[in-house]
């Protein structure tokens, strides 16, 4: 297979990971990451790009969740303040890189329970954030996510729907944002400490750009594929094996 070919694929394949995970209200960082890792990237060129991506795509999503009018700021603020500058700190370490594929290779299953469909919530009424909770769990969240260089979100909102803080809109839309925000603190962090701009970045932006309109609009107003996200979920359990066993 040669090497245009390799590249059409990938980007094909980036474009889909982007809209699936941006109808959920997410930036697509652990999909980027495992497409990345089937593609042979090293380490040191995923993590900045799935942050560059996650900048992109999730303020996208959560545009589109914040005009339907999910967002809610006093579910996001107290996950946010802990999670900013966790993120950065967590930018600013460098993760040796066969750890840092057996990290991923755990986070992964976060995203693949998701996308499988099965449900973090049951029909109880939603409950009162509690903040000092939220704290300590925007931290811990924020500071894996710069380290390892996903947005946080995929894993923020099992804990929500499971502690019965929001519903799912709700939840998509504070993720989107808390994906933002953190992203761009661990980029910052990458900055401080080394940060090198690979030329394929843009293409990989622009493509993931696309993929964010048109995934955070039918997820806010429509309707996702089903088949589609299940098949993005044994894609990503068989990187996730792959990671940790390879």
């Amino acid at each position: 297979m040669n090497a245009e070919l390799i590249s059409l694929i990938f980007f094909l394949l980036l474009f889909i990971v982007a809209t699936l995970y941006s109808s959920v209200g997410h930036g697509g960082a652990s999909g980027y990451l495992a497409l990345m890792a089937f593609f042979s990237f090293e380490p040191d060129t995923m993590r900045p790009s799935a942050l560059l991506l996650n900048v992109f795509v999730s303020l996208i999503a959560f545009m589109q969740y914040y005009r339907s009018g999910y967002f809610q700021w006093k579910l996001f603020v107290p996950f946010a303040v802990a999670s900013i500058p966790a993120a950065f700190l967590g930018g600013l370490i460098t993760v040796d890189a066969g750890l840092y594929k057996k990290i991923l290779g755990v986070l992964l299953f976060f995203p693949i329970i998701k996308l499988a469909g099965i449900k973090f919530q049951t029909e109880q009424s939603i409950k009162k954030i509690k903040n000092y909770s939220a704290l300590i769990i925007g931290a811990v969240i924020g500071f894996v996510s710069g380290m390892i260089g996903i947005g946080g979100g995929i894993i923020l909102s099992p804990v929500i729907l499971l502690l019965h803080w929001a519903d799912m809109k709700h939840t998509a839309a504070v993720s989107a944002l808390f994906i933002f925000v953190n992203s761009v603190a661990g980029l910052a962090g990458l900055f401080a400490n080394s940060f090198e701009y690979k030329p394929e970045m843009g293409m990989m932006i622009a493509i993931a750009f696309a993929g964010g309109l048109t995934g955070s609009y039918f997820g806010a107003r429509k309707f996702g594929s089903e088949l589609l996200k299940k098949l993005l979920a044994t894609v990503l359990l068989v990187a996730s094996v792959k990671l940790l066993f390879t």
